[in-house]
């Protein structure tokens, strides 16, 4: 009878694919290789568990990372990736809530009487920022959910200590971001739950962020045949056992 010579490494491999639908009713799909190529920013390599935590997150939250509803910063092999949403994704979210009642923000500057609280972040050169606030309303509430957030705790710096460019050229509507994405994910906890924007997170991320592409792994090529060798295995008698134990294998497939 015939032996079927096919392993599992001559059959194609099934390219692992996500799959949803947007709010909008636009469809998305994920592979894992999409994600390595195009949507992580860093010089790290994703590990597999890294990459299917992002796609569970674009998939349940409903989140397009072809427009920077979410992407992956990962930098250096050793350092775990950090999932990050767009500002303008969860304003969008919280807007399909329909409990959303809109938001006030501003910043709080130290003035010589005490503090400020001024909407919007106009902020004059010769004034003290120390952080920024915001109020969330729900229509289901009496009260915001309001948050107030200090600019020395998030304000951004690179990997030497420096303030980042774009902490160091608009501090104002930084920290108001801050502000505005944890209010909103406090107002809205099941809708922003595991979504958190790129101005809250670890000071210590270098910049710029720039997008690398995803070296695939090199596999080892075979290892080559001599021919003098090839030959003098061919030459090489079958055993009669040998052969007999290969048939009785055969025969139970």
């Amino acid at each position: 009878m015939p032996f079927n010579t096919t392993t599992n490494r001559d059959m194609p491999r099934k390219e692992n694919k996500t799959t949803y639908a947007m709010p909008n009713g636009e469809q998305i799909t994920l592979t894992p290789q999409t994600v390595r190529q195009y949507l992580v920013r860093g010089n790290g390599n994703l590990t597999d568990q890294e990459v299917m935590m992002f796609l569970a997150l674009c998939k349940s939250q409903k989140l397009n990372p072809f427009v920077n509803d979410a992407y992956l910063i990962k930098y250096g092999d050793k350092s775990p990736a950090t999932i990050v949403v767009g500002k303008g994704a969860l304003e969008k979210r919280a807007e399909l809530n329909p409990q959303y009642d809109g938001k006030e923000a501003g910043i709080v500057i130290a003035t010589e009487s005490g503090l400020e609280y001024r909407m919007g972040a106009l902020l004059r050169p010769t004034e003290e920022l120390v952080g920024g606030w915001c109020n969330v309303y729900r229509k289901d509430r009496k009260r915001p959910e309001r948050v107030e957030v200090s600019f020395d705790e998030y304000i951004g710096r690179k990997s030497n200590g420096e303030v980042n460019s774009q902490w160091a050229s608009k501090p104002a509507t930084m920290i108001q971001k801050v502000a505005v994405s944890q209010a909103l994910r406090a107002a809205f906890p099941n809708d922003l739950n595991q979504m958190y924007g790129q101005e809250e997170m670890d000071s210590s991320i270098p910049e710029p962020i720039t997008m690398q592409p995803y070296a695939e792994i090199q596999q080892p090529e075979p290892a080559a045949i001599s021919a003098p060798n090839m030959v003098r295995e061919m030459q090489q008698p079958v055993q009669p056992q040998a052969m007999a134990r290969e048939l009785d294998a055969a025969d139970l497939l």
